[in-house]
Order: C-alpha cells, then sequence, then structure tokens
C-alpha cells in the first residue's frame, strides 16, 4: 500500500473513531484510534502533527472512560510532539494544555486544571479571532474550575463570556450551546438560585433533544442536573424520576465502571435518603462508592462524597459510630483535595458535628457545626440554603446544652434564610418550625411551641410521604405539648 492510501486508511480509522465517540460507544472508539495511530507511526515521521491528533483522541476517549491517567500520558505526548512540530502560539498547542486541563479537572486537582486552562486560554487569544469557539471553550473551563473551587462569581463571569461567544459563532442549536447552558445552570445551583438553575438546565435539555443521538451521555448529564435541582427544592418525586431517566441512558451508552454511573447511582440514594427509604438509599450509595474506586484516584472528590453518603445513611439508621468513621473518612479525603474553604469541607463538619450530637458529646459537635458555619460564611451567598442548615444545627447543641435563648436565635436566624431562599411548602422549613417549637416547648411556653409544630405538620403533611419519620416526629411533638396545656 502508498503512503497515500496509508494516509487516507489512517484517516478513516480517526473519523470512525471520532463517529463511535459521539455515540458514546467509546471501546469501538478507542479500537479505531489505536488503529489509525498504528498506520500514521509507519506513514509519518516521528514528530509529525497528525500523530499528535491520534494521541489527543485516544485521550478524549480515556477521558471520557475515567482512565485519567491513560488519558493523561497520551495528552502529554501529543504536546511533546506539538511543541517540536509547531510554532509557539499554534492553536494546537492551545489544545492540548485546554485537553490536559480536562483531564486534571475530571482527577479533581483544580489548581493544576486551571494553570492549563489559563495557559491555553493565552495562546487562543493571540492566534484566534476574537469570537473564535475556541475561545469560548476555554472561558468555559475556567468557569467549571472556578465553580468546583467554591468561586462561584468568578465561575459565571467565565460562562457568561463563553455563551456571548458562542451565541455569535455557533448556529442556534448547537450541542456547545447547550454546555454553556448547563454549566451557567451550575453555578447558580452552587449560589442556591434553583429557579435559575433549572432554567438554564432545561434550555440546555432543549437544544441536546435537538441535537444529538438519544442515548448520548450529555443527555444523561442534563436529566442528572435537573435532578439535582429538583431534589434541592425538596420535589423529591421528580428528582427521582430524572435521576432514573440519566441512569437508564448511562446503562446503554457508557462502560459498567464510568464514574457517571456511579453518580447516578449516588444522586438516586440520595433521594430515598431524603424520602426516609433507607434500605433501598443504602444499596444505591454502596454500588457508588464501588464504582468509584474502580475508576477514580485514591483522593478523588467523589469517592469522599460517597463516604459521606454512606455515613448520612447509618446516622439515618441510628448506626452512629458507623456514620462517624464514614464522615471523617471524607473529610480526610476532601481536606487533601479541595481548597480550604471549599463548601464540601463544611459539609464534612457539619456531617461529623451531627454524629456527635447523637453521641451526645454536645460540646464538640458545636465545635464541628461553628467551624462549618465559618467556611459557609465565607463560601456561599448570603442567604444560601446551606447557612440555615448551620443555624439550625447550632440551634440544637444549644438546646441540647439548656442554653435556650441562644437556641432560640440561631432556630429564627435559620427561618429568616429558609423563607427567603425556599419555596413555601419545603422540608427545610418545617424542620424550622418544630425545632423552634421544640425550644418554646423546654422553654415551658407551651402555646407558642403549638402553633410551631402545627405550622410544620402542615408543610410535612404536603411535601414527604406520610409515613416518613418527620411527620411521625411532629404529630409526637404535637401529642407532648398538649398534655401539658
Amino acid at each position: 500500500m502508498g503512503p497515500s492510501n496509508q494516509a487516507n486508511l489512517a484517516t478513516s480509522y480517526n473519523n470512525i473513531g471520532l463517529v463511535y465517540y459521539n455515540m458514546g460507544e467509546y471501546s469501538k472508539a478507542l479500537s479505531s484510534h489505536k488503529r489509525s495511530l498504528e498506520i500514521k507511526k509507519i506513514a509519518l515521521p516521528p514528530n509529525h502533527p497528525d500523530l499528535a491528533a491520534s494521541y489527543d483522541n485516544i485521550s478524549l476517549v480515556y477521558d471520557n472512560m475515567g482512565e485519567y491517567s491513560k488519558a493523561l500520558s497520551s495528552y502529554e505526548r501529543s504536546l511533546e510532539i506539538k511543541t517540536i512540530a509547531l510554532p509557539p502560539n499554534h492553536p494546537d498547542l492551545a489544545s492540548s494544555y485546554n485537553n490536559i486541563g480536562n483531564v486534571y479537572y475530571n482527577m479533581g486537582e483544580y489548581s493544576k486544571a486551571l494553570s492549563s486552562y489559563e495557559r491555553s486560554l493565552e495562546i487562543r487569544k493571540i492566534a484566534l479571532p476574537p469570537n473564535h469557539p475556541d475561545l469560548a471553550k476555554s472561558y468555559n473551563n475556567i468557569g467549571m474550575v472556578y465553580d468546583n473551587m467554591g468561586e462561584y462569581l468568578k465561575a459565571l463571569s467565565s460562562h457568561e463570556r463563553s455563551l456571548e461567544i458562542k451565541k455569535i459563532a455557533l448556529r442556534p442549536n448547537h450541542p456547545d450551546l447547550a454546555a454553556s447552558y448547563n454549566n451557567i445552570g451550575l453555578v447558580y445551583d452552587s449560589m442556591g438560585e434553583y429557579s435559575k438553575a433549572l432554567s438554564s438546565y432545561e434550555r440546555s435539555l432543549e437544544i441536546k433533544t435537538i441535537a444529538l443521538p438519544v442515548n448520548h451521555p450529555d443527555l444523561a448529564s442534563s436529566y442528572n442536573n435537573i435532578g439535582n435541582v429538583y431534589y434541592k427544592m425538596g420535589e423529591y418525586s421528580k428528582a427521582l424520576s430524572s435521576y432514573e431517566r440519566s441512569l437508564e441512558i448511562r446503562k446503554i451508552a457508557l462502560p459498567p465502571n464510568h464514574p457517571d454511573l456511579a453518580a447516578s447511582y449516588n444522586n438516586i440514594g440520595i433521594v430515598y435518603d431524603n424520602m426516609g427509604e433507607y434500605s433501598k438509599s443504602l444499596p444505591s450509595y454502596e454500588r457508588s462508592l464501588e464504582i468509584r474506586k474502580i475508576a477514580l484516584p485514591l483522593n478523588h472528590p467523589d469517592l469522599a462524597a460517597s463516604y459521606n453518603n454512606i455515613g448520612m445513611v447509618y446516622y439515618n439508621m441510628g448506626e452512629y459510630s458507623k456514620a462517624l468513621s464514614s464522615n471523617e473518612r471524607a473529610l480526610e479525603i476532601r481536606k487533601i483535595a479541595l481548597p480550604p474553604n471549599h463548601p464540601d469541607l463544611a459539609a464534612s463538619s457539619n456531617n461529623i458535628g451531627a454524629m456527635y450530637n447523637n453521641m451526645g458529646e454536645y460540646s464538640k459537635a458545636l465545635s464541628s457545626y461553628d467551624r462549618s458555619l465559618e467556611i459557609k460564611k465565607i463560601a456561599l451567598p448570603p442567604n444560601h440554603p446551606d447557612l440555615a442548615a448551620s443555624y439550625n444545627n447550632i440551634g440544637a447543641m444549644y438546646n441540647n446544652m439548656s442554653e435556650y435563648s441562644k437556641a432560640l436565635s440561631s432556630h429564627e436566624r435559620s427561618l429568616e434564610i429558609r423563607t427567603i431562599a425556599l419555596p413555601p411548602n419545603h422540608p427545610g422549613l418545617a424542620a424550622s418550625y418544630n425545632n423552634i417549637g421544640f425550644v418554646y416547648y423546654n422553654m415551658g411556653e407551651h402555646s407558642k411551641a403549638l402553633t410551631y409544630y402545627e405550622k410544620a405538620e402542615d408543610i410535612w403533611k404536603k411535601s414527604l410521604p406520610s409515613n416518613h419519620p418527620h411527620i411521625t416526629l411532629v404529630k409526637r411533638n404535637i401529642d407532648n405539648v398538649k398534655k401539658k396545656m
């Protein structure tokens, strides 16, 4: 076979690989790209740019399969070739730095990811016209890193700049527009602005439904993200439906140990947990952890999330020593993997506080809750629901320690935030009413206690299954206070 025929054959295998990749069939894509590379190694000089392109495509597949070390190795080989073969500010060098950033991002190494993405953006600003789609990609990726580092305003600014460029450069239903709407939704989600997040996610899904095959992994991501918002809004049945639709697609589209499958099992576990169905929740969380242990680096933040969630189920089942052990493992990983004021560190401190509370170690619990609140005040907007949760928990500790005026103050601050941040029948509002009622009960102010308990009961009856433990709890509280009257 002559050199031109070999080149054509390599191009054909490469193109077939790209099609399989876009269909989500990663093992077939990998096979095609490796065959293309074998032919190119025979036909081309050792540092030819087309070899770099093959290494890039192989890396992209490994990245989506969750095999990050293999992806990083191939991307770095590609960059070596491009550095020799191309001028110093060639756009393909920017692509390499961008791709290396993607892998570091997926590994949870956000500072390395940010450095790579910023190097990519520097080159693209020199090499490309001002509204080129690749500039939009750089701003998009920088936004994603800032989001995961808890720097939400920087993230939103980067994503909005990306979307502006894409609207000029791309056709109206291009998948990259969907990616921008999705990522803007992620930031609003992180900021606790759920209606804005839902609107952005739904716009993203509309575009993807037009632009992509029926079982494409990106559709699963949209259903997953919509499920996240419904979960945070307390609409658990809608959340479960969205998560299950996402899982269905991912089972068809992805390899069996892909991290996105773990995310789906994790999220389904979260919903069952909040619906009080702990026997369904625990197996989902454990399946998620099994996949993540195979697919992810040892200290990846998603492993911490799995340990955290398993700990919370054990907590809800009253197995506090198991719960404490799981949450401490989560905190260990997060201290290594995340910036010092990341919201997930606050979540771990909060959960450890909950364990100590139920073990009767109130001073240790209060210390953990206070540390959690300190981080949240730095990381989150002033009326974020997670701040309300911290004030609620601090109030509960003061109540247990019989410091009722401090308890009442904390619970009232929690209620103020939740009234602003949450829908009127959200279960979190009911929790605040119930807890304020409990403080008044302990202070001997039984008529005030009854008023707040009844408000809690009304909301929980509307928002939770009739056999949920919270409804049982508030009914018992109402009975107790009526006996005192």
